[in-house]
């Protein structure tokens, strides 16, 4: 081999071992080799990257709670009322949606100008609904299903829309007209370019419309009360506290619409039977759909709301039944002792001793014009009940004295109900004492009074009724003077009612007077006229009357007053008399 041929081959020799050293480690006999190398390869290494973010559509509970707290409660909450909603329709009427089943506006007609669309339809149909800023009114049989369709155009941006309160039930007692025998023409198309700026949450609303089932998450008020004697829900009155102070369903916990968004603590398990109601079924229609698209899995809305529980005459709690307290209160009231009252001389008689708290409840300016009986104490008839720690403990002697025994009346009732036993009014107050020339302070005022007991109230809805009463009575305090009642018979004469014994109006009464004696007209009620009506109350001096119409004013009756001085007051200005 000549030596340049040596050369080359020393430097492929080494070559090759470089090669070698810098490879793969060497394999092992083939023989032993249990899988192809490929195989045995290690899998790449690929850096970490962050998952993908998971979409959870639309937060129903932030939507709702915004919602329910921008409805103002001085605007029925969305809703329009059936008169207000009928003098629209007179000058610029506004859109009105049908949300009803076909089957059902065939049946009980519509209010002209309708356009029907199902409540299922609805949100597939916003073509066929004005602009965003037009005013839509909504309705349906009973609020409900509107109350869905609301919710969900305001959520979609809709400034204008209400709810028609009650729906075509409420529009129909009203007497309002409805159109039958046809069926509303077929809506057009209005805003072809109406735009869904949320997708998502366009799909959860309608998913919801589109998909409610039969009964509409809804309950009657006879299969609620079949309910609550078996299985009892929770039942939710979503209505302002003052609204439940004034009678609820047995059993319901007050959480005000307003807050149930933030009180979801207060509500049982999701899966869990649950009742939703207001007064016509509006504010519950929103609770409700607000609830199920959070996952509340069975709560339905009452139809009608508590309006149409009150209709179908189903117990009410939580509310006085005056009739039934008036009637045991009048009842108890002995003849003998003047029902109450305390006549001058006896008063006279028993001021010697000085033991007897005498309350005048007369106004500053009468007490300081008119005089008062040495040793009263003055708090205004509008603020007794503001003042009880003033008065002395319930057991003991209180005269309450005013003008002629009317707002004497007041008090006397509202401090027994109470819980005081020994209280009297002054029969024919302050006037009589003077026409008794009994003597009276002028030149000053009582002394202040202060305060000298710890107020017990055992009811505090009692106390709450009568204390509203007192405190918001009106000028005249709910009275008529024998000179203005005169006026009042020759021109558009009131109901007269005469609640004096049968014995005492034999001696005499004022001409079309009807005799009910106290005793029974709280269960005599048919005898009286509907609660707008005026009526005059009197019996011998004004305490009887005022308790009458203090009662029949805590009843309802809205143009009630009572003969100041009664029948006696009536002959002392020598007005007629009939035997």
């Amino acid at each position: 081999m000549s030596k340049k041929a040596q050369v080359l081959f020393g430097l492929l020799v080494a070559l090759s071992m470089v090669l070698s050293a810098c490879g793969a480690p060497a394999a092992e006999p083939a023989a032993e080799v249990e899988a192809p190398a490929a195989e045995a390869t290690e899998a790449p290494v690929v850096e970490a990257t962050e998952a993908p973010a998971v979409e959870t559509g639309p937060d129903a509970l932030a939507l709702f709670t915004e919602l329910v707290a921008s409805l103002p409660a001085d605007k029925g909450y969305g809703t329009v009322k059936a008169d207000k909603l009928n003098e629209e329709l007179v000058d610029k009427a506004p859109f009105l949606l049908d949300v009803r089943e076909a089957a059902e506006v065939e049946k009980d007609g519509y209010i002209e100008g309708s356009v029907n669309i199902p409540v299922r339809e609805v949100l597939n149909n916003l073509d066929k609904l004005p602009a965003l800023d037009e005013s839509i009114v909504v309705y349906c049989a009973s609020g409900h299903r509107g109350g869905f369709v609301f919710a969900a155009l305001k959520l979609l941006g809709y400034t204008n829309v209400r709810n028609l309160a009650g729906g075509l039930n409420a529009w129909k007692k009203a007497e309002f007209p409805v159109v039958t025998g046809s069926m509303p023409e077929a809506p057009a198309v209005l805003n072809s370019a109406a735009i869904v700026e949320d997708q998502a949450l366009f799909e959860m609303l309608n998913g919801f419309l589109t998909e409610l089932p039969e009964g509409f998450y809804s309950v009657k008020s006879d299969k609620l009360t079949e309910e609550l004697a078996d299985k009892a829900p929770a039942l939710i009155d979503i209505r302002t506290a003052e609204e439940f102070k004034e009678g609820y369903i047995e059993g319901a916990v007050n959480i005000p619409m307003q807050e149930i968004f933030t009180s979801l603590d207060k509500l049982p398990a999701k899966d869990q039977r649950i009742v939703i109601y207001c007064a016509s079924g509006h504010r519950g229609s929103i609770v409700t759909m607000g609830l199920r698209l959070m996952g509340y899995s069975d709560v339905v809305n009452l139809a009608g709301g508590f309006n149409g529980w009150k209709a179908a005459e189903l117990p009410v709690a939580g509310v006085m039944d005056w009739a039934a307290v008036m009637n045991e209160f009048v009842n108890s009231l002995p003849a003998d002792k003047g029902y109450g009252t305390v006549k001058p001389d006896k008063l006279n008689e028993e001021l010697v001793d000085g033991k007897l708290f005498i309350l005048d409840v007369r106004e500053p300016a009468e007490i300081e014009e008119a005089g008062y009986i040495e040793g009263s104490v003055n708090i205004p008839v509008r603020e007794v009940l503001a003042n009880l720690d003033k008065l002395p403990a319930q057991d003991q002697p209180i005269v309450v004295t005013c003008a002629s025994g009317h707002r004497g009346g007041f008090v006397f009732l509202a401090l027994k109900k109470l819980g005081y036993t020994n209280v009297r009014n002054l029969a024919g107050g302050v006037n009589a004492w003077k026409k008794a020339e009994f003597p009276v302070v002028t030149g000053s005022m009582p002394e202040a009074p202060v305060a000298i007991s710890e107020p017990v109230i055992a009811d505090q809805a009692m106390f709450d009724a009568f204390n509203g009463f007192l405190s918001a009575l009106p000028e005249g305090f709910y009275s008529v003077k024998s000179d203005k009642l005169i006026e009042e018979l020759a021109d558009k004469a009131p109901a007269l009612i005469d609640i004096r014994t049968a014995e005492e109006f034999k001696e005499g009464y004022i001409e079309g007077a009807v005799n009910i004696p106290m005793q029974e007209i709280f269960t005599s009620l048919d005898k009286l006229p509907a609660k707008d009506q005026r009526i005059v109350i009197y019996c011998a001096s004004g305490h009887r009357g005022s308790i009458v119409t203090m009662g029949l004013r805590l009843m309802g009756y809205s143009d009630v007053v009572n003969l100041a001085g009664g029948f006696n007051g009536w002959k002392a200005a020598e007005l007629p008399v009939m035997k």
